[in-house]
């Protein structure tokens, strides 16, 4: 008698199942990857403006100025730091990224339904006010 090759219909079942059972777990790990990508550039938005707006303080106390030049660049503070008119230029943010609105001395960064914002300076003594993350940050931004 011949000697049987191959797999048995139910060893192909099997690793079927196997596959199956594998895919549905690690589904939903991968299937919130947008989400995640959005929120995780958000975040890095926060962080420019955030060192933006230190870098432009720290230029306008060493110049004694409310006038400094950043890269070639004029800027005009309020305050002793950046305005909401001038904070996503020298943040480098672009509208192609993000959408920014610009209301009430206050920019406003939002991706999806994520936002935070960025109010100006009150005085000398009151820095910018920078809010934390907002919206659907469980990674749905």
């Amino acid at each position: 008698m011949k000697k049987q090759q191959g797999f048995t219909l139910i060893e192909l079942v099997m690793v079927i199942v196997i596959l199956g059972i594998l895919a549905a777990t690690a589904l939903p790990k991968f299937a919130n990857l947008q989400g995640s990508a959005k929120k995780s550039s958000l975040s890095a938005a926060l962080g420019a403006v955030k060192s933006a707006s230190s870098i432009a303080h720290a230029a306008s106390l060493v110049a004694d100025s409310n006038s400094i030049t950043i890269e070639g660049t004029a800027y005009t503070l309020v305050n002793g730091y950046p305005d909401d008119a001038n904070m996503a230029a020298l943040a480098n943010l672009s509208s192609d990224d993000f959408d920014l609105a610009n209301d009430k001395n206050t920019l406003t960064v939002t991706v999806g339904s994520c936002s935070f914002t960025y109010s100006d300076a009150t005085s000398t003594t009151v820095p910018p006010v920078i809010t934390a993350i907002t919206g659907d940050t469980n990674g749905a931004c």
